[in-house]
């Protein structure tokens, strides 16, 4: 956490002004002539995969790193919250808070400075007092240190003003942290993945703070809630047909159609130009066919007409090879798209049952569940409910202290756990061919159902070919998924699924989950995901814990 302080606050007047902003990381482009500007009633997010930028774009604009080209104009302060934190830090919750508000206290301080000297009665005390009350006034010093506790308290941080940071969890002091930046009220809050750690309250309280502060926000995060209820202006650091970032307006559903517009758009320009190119080229082998093979001089032609034609068909080749080496490919390859395979399930019969399961220290019971085609079940509530233990239950692999579980032998069950499992020193591709091999030749699957990895649009080549150790958390949640549409289950229990999934992949996932045959089971905290699912039916596991 730190204030970056350009200047004093400047309120209204206050900007942010990023331009033609570009960052190298070796060879390697990271940020490339991204354009941003900030004002007071700027609800900004920042979105792409890991890797693209996001972080590295937030550290430009506070001006702890300075870009390879492009310059950030900055008139006001600054408060940022990275999403890594110094575990080192010495000082209590109260210094912390008072570190925080140390300009409006200053101010204060001033304030009463000031006033016992207009007992002089001289000019220069009178304006020295007014120059104090209207900076107080500017920062609203009065009600600064009350901003901060109302934040500890909404955001479930810890209010012991005596306590060490260095004696708190690692979500306990990202709590104090968040609350003092929220009560400090910089002209600007600029925060890396800020939900982190934060329960549902918090979540509500974090909301309404940034949607209703008088300052501007700019925000890195993969919270598709947040982006809803939050951003009217949404950066997209993801590639592009141009390599240049977009931004779009009119907040999250904004996004979502300029996403899907921007992308028919690359696809529509590269099929045109794949097919200008594929035509030159015909182009060129036909007149290297003629040269060749095509022509054939009849009886009688004369030596010179025959030396004329074979220029002629020279000359033709040539310009077509120059023809072809001048076109250029302008638009590079569209990243591919996720492809949901089909799940087919036998209508009318019961693909699995949950009866009146329970396990001792882990799910109290008795929980049941009937799954058939297409049937829909979301399982809620509170972290230790046992959420994750009934889809462990329900996939076999726990066994229940009570009650059962029939599946019919016919049945294939999928099971995306909430933690991976991979070989670290395999490569992708072997990891899922030797899955899918074992998958067809064991007769889970059938030779006709087997899916390529390449077909459902989750890791690119270039990724297939890494060890999973070297993959990113989100590599392997692709990975993770994979494995388990391989199966072309019948049944698929999904546990907190949109993990370090980009925003994209997890819209895109979220319409295949309801529009697929199979029965799915979900479980999840994210609250858009919950939101686009809210006709499921649903098992509270929290009322179990209050019977």
């Amino acid at each position: 956490m730190h204030t970056v302080h350009h200047h004093a606050p400047a309120r209204h007047r206050a900007q942010l002004t990023a331009s033609d902003i570009s960052v190298m990381r070796g060879a390697t482009p990271v940020l490339n002539h991204v354009d941003l500007t900030l004002t007071p009633t700027s609800r900004l997010a920042i979105v792409g995969e890991n890797g693209r930028g996001k972080s590295t774009l937030l550290h430009v604009l506070d001006g702890t790193l300075v870009p390879d080209s492009g310059a950030v104009q900055r008139i006001g302060t600054i408060g940022v919250a990275d999403q890594e934190m110094d575990a080192s830090d010495q000082r209590t919750v109260g210094e912390a808070v008072a570190d925080a508000i140390a300009e409006p206290l200053a101010a204060l301080k001033n304030l009463d400075t000031a006033s016992h000297a207009l007992a002089d009665g001289t000019e220069a005390a009178a304006v020295q007092y007014s120059t104090a009350l209207e900076h107080a006034e500017a920062l609203d010093a009065w009600d600064a240190e009350r901003r901060v506790l109302i934040a500890l308290e909404a955001l479930d941080a810890e209010t012991d003003m005596a306590k060490p940071l260095g004696h708190l969890s690692v979500g306990q002091r990202y709590r104090v942290r968040l609350a003092c930046l929220l009560g400090a009220d910089d002209d600007f809050l600029l925060l890396d993945e800020p939900t982190n750690h934060l329960d549902r309250s918090g979540l509500e309280f974090l909301t309404s703070q940034l949607s209703s502060r008088d300052g501007g926000a700019a925000v890195v995060t993969h919270d598709r809630a947040l982006l809803s209820d939050f951003a009217t202006t949404i950066l997209d650091l993801d590639p592009t047909r141009d390599d240049r970032p977009r931004v779009y307006g009119g907040g999250y559903a904004g996004y979502k159609d300029g996403r899907l517009a921007e992308r028919e758009r690359w696809e529509q320009e590269y099929e045109r130009q794949q097919a200008e190119r594929a035509q030159l080229q015909d182009r060129l082998s036909a007149a290297q066919n003629r040269l060749i093979s095509g022509w054939r001089p009849e009886k009688g032609t004369n030596k010179h007409g025959r030396a004329t034609r074979a220029g002629g068909l020279v000359q033709n080749v040539h310009r077509r090879q120059e023809a072809l080496e001048s076109h250029a490919m302008t638009v590079p390859e569209p990243p591919h798209v996720f492809r949901f395979p089909a799940l087919r399930a036998r209508q009318g019969a019961t693909l699995l049952s949950v009866e009146n399961v329970s396990v001792v220290g882990r799910l109290r019971g008795p929980v049941s569940l009937t799954l058939s085609h297409r049937s829909r079940l979301v399982i809620t509530g509170p972290n230790g409910s046992g959420k994750s233990t009934l889809l462990g239950v329900a996939s076999g692999e726990l066994t229940p202290d009570t009650g059962g579980v029939r599946k019919p032998e016919r049945t294939r069950l999928g099971f995306l756990r909430q933690e991976s499992e991979l070989p670290a020193d395999r490569r992708a591709n072997e990891v899922y061919s030797e899955h899918l091999d074992s998958l067809v030749s064991n007769g889970i699957v059938p030779p006709s159902e087997a899916v390529g990895m390449g077909q459902l649009g989750l890791l690119k080549p270039r990724e297939l070919g890494k060890r999973v150790g070297e993959l990113s958390m989100g590599q392997q949640r692709r990975l993770d998924l994979a494995l388990v549409l391989a199966m072309r289950p019948h049944v698929l229990l999904l546990d907190e699924p949109t993990n370090h999934l980009s925003i994209a992949l997890v819209d895109e996932l979220t319409e295949a989950l309801g529009a697929t045959q199979a029965a799915v089971v979900l479980s999840s905290h994210d609250r858009q995901i919950l939101r686009d699912v809210a006709d499921w039916p649903t098992i509270d596991l929290g009322d179990m814990d209050r019977r």
